[in-house]
């Protein structure tokens, strides 16, 4: 496609061993690139600007929203695509928006849904457990676009019509424990304050009925289990990652009750 048509955006947080793979597959639909850092530490924003990007720097936050809203409003052209650093666009996926672009089916919508492949340890596809297709909302004009709210895990709101593309984005998730366990650590203390605030209750019994309504969910009524060990695996860590949830959301309540 013309490459002056689209902006890809892409946001980064000491993603120095990501951001190459991640780059160079932005550059299949579109050689305008911005970058929105968080403070990395490491050589995140040298790779980039090495590789020819435009890096603009924020306040470190633990969620993308913010980041995601500053590049909308920097981009010089009406669209953008927005992307993570461990996710990837894919030639199929740059062929069906180049194709979009080119057809007058493109102004019956202001914003696209983009089934998202959801790669777990860096090897395995999840087809199955909730994780498949992941549409997510990417591809945006920015001439409609209102906002992206500020809370973790939030839809941004765009005036208009919604399509959906058919070719996936890779997200390469979940590398090793170690960073997954530190992370949501991170959310899930996000989350339980936003369920605090909103005056969310908890018992016991909901730490139980978190646990295991969502091994049922993933697992059995979306057959997990059917992509063998690391889908299993995956269902026991988001069953846990909810119930810690809870957990600081029941901690949370007592220490406001003893005040």
């Amino acid at each position: 496609m013309s490459n002056n048509l689209l902006t890809i955006i892409i946001y980064t947080y000491n993603s120095e061993k990501e951001i190459i793979d991640c780059i160079n597959s932005a550059k299949i639909l579109s050689n305008e690139i911005l970058l929105v850092d968080i403070k990395s530490q490491d050589k995140t924003i040298e790779i980039a600007k090495n590789l020819g990007v435009t890096v603009y720097n924020l306040p470190h936050t633990d969620y993308v929203e913010p980041a995601r809203e500053f590049g909308i409003n920097k981009a010089s052209t009406n669209w953008v695509f927005i992307l993570d650093a461990d996710e990837r666009i894919t030639p199929e996926l740059a062929q069906e928006i180049s194709s979009r672009f080119n057809r007058d089916e493109i102004r019956k919508f202001t914003h696209f849904k983009v089934p998202r492949k959801n790669v777990s340890a860096g090897k395995k596809w999840l087809k199955h457990g909730g994780w498949w297709p992941d549409y997510q909302i990417r591809l945006i004009n920015k001439k409609y676009f209102k906002i992206w709210p500020k809370e973790i895990h939030s839809t941004p709101q765009i005036e208009g019509h919604c399509g959906i593309l058919k070719q996936p984005f890779l997200h390469y998730f979940h590398g090793d424990f170690e960073s997954m366990v530190k992370k949501t650590v991170v959310f899930e203390d996000i989350e339980s304050d936003l369920l605090f605030n909103a005056s969310k209750q908890v018992t016991t019994l909901t730490l139980f009925r978190k646990f295991f309504g969502e091994i049922y969910r993933r697992l059995i009524k979306h057959l997990g289990f059917l992509d063998g060990k690391i889908g299993i695996i995956e269902a026991i860590y988001q069953a846990s990652s909810k119930t810690i949830t809870y957990l600081f959301l029941y901690e949370k309540k007592l220490k406001s009750r003893s005040l």
